[in-house]
């Protein structure tokens, strides 16, 4: 039985981080340099968290890359690319000559490039000067995450960065481009008008969502008061209605009525009982 030596094979790859946009192509290089007169055994494998999985092997493509990859030599050219083909892949490289095994291995990284989709906004229609007011925008789908700009009535909001002009503006507002955030921590009549926010990650179109009113009123104390008054009166004539009845003794009437019924009720049972025992 002959033994068959393992030594290592000299793999490179053009790129190790490969980056392609969705729905168009990516290549990943694998190369070697072995003779064409060698016989050459290649692989392809994807690294996922659940384990390993073949995407050549045995002279052909599985799972989601059959009938939209072919082969580049020892590389693979990917048509059509979704965000489900990112991922860690292994090409592996074995060779036999003079009966010696040779073995070799390189790692690239495919990562898949996502437009952002429409963000979802959350604008309160109201709000009163004074208090804590927060407009929310996120989208989920982009990749890399999206960063986020906010606009009022059709002009971008300037960032609270403590130097320049928007600092000197007293911007009563915070905006946190990564979170997607605008904060008003004391939100005032003239923050109204018309907000919609932007997502953008670099990666086709930015997307925004619908623009939204945002109405801010001063607090009616008068209104606030009139009302505690009104409540107040209501309560005060239900308590002078029922002391006035309890003056006029229509709850001990109601009683002593009630008492004097139960009363002729025994009355009359004990007679029937007192007559049916003397017959």
């Amino acid at each position: 039985m002959r033994n068959h030596k393992v030594s290592g094979i000299s793999i490179e790859t053009d790129n190790k981080n490969v980056k392609a946009e969705e729905f168009k192509e990516a290549i990943l290089s694998c190369k070697h340099k072995f003779s064409k007169e060698a016989s050459v055994r290649i692989e392809w494998k994807k690294l996922q968290s659940r384990g390993v999985s073949f995407v050549y092997y045995n002279g052909e493509f599985t799972g989601d890359l059959r009938g939209r990859a072919e082969m580049l030599n020892t590389g693979i050219h990917i048509r059509n690319v979704t965000r489900k083909d990112s991922g860690t892949y292994r090409c592996e490289i074995s060779a036999r000559s003079d009966e010696r095994q040779h073995v070799g291995e390189a790692i690239i990284t495919l990562t898949v490039l996502v437009a952002p989709t429409t963000p979802v906004c959350e604008i309160p229609s109201s709000a009163m000067t004074g208090t804590v007011v927060e407009l929310s925008c996120k989208e989920t789908e982009g990749s890399p995450p999206s960063e986020y700009q906010w606009y009022k009535n059709g002009v971008a909001l300037r960032e609270k960065t403590g130097t320049g002009s928007a600092r000197a503006a007293n911007l009563t507002y915070t905006m946190n481009k990564k979170s997607g955030t605008l904060l008003f921590n004391t939100v005032t009549k003239n923050d109204t008008g018309e907000y919609f926010c932007e997502a953008f990650n670099g990666i086709g179109l930015s997307q925004r969502c619908s623009a939204k009113r945002m109405q801010v009123d001063d607090l009616n104390i008068s209104a606030i008061i009139a009302a505690v008054v009104c409540v107040a009166l209501v309560m005060s004539l239900c308590g002078l209605g029922v002391f006035y009845a309890q003056k006029k003794g229509y709850f001990t009437k109601e009683s002593s009525s009630q008492k004097k019924t139960n009363y002729q009720s025994t009355s009359e049972k004990d007679f029937k009982h007192t007559k049916s025992f003397v017959i």
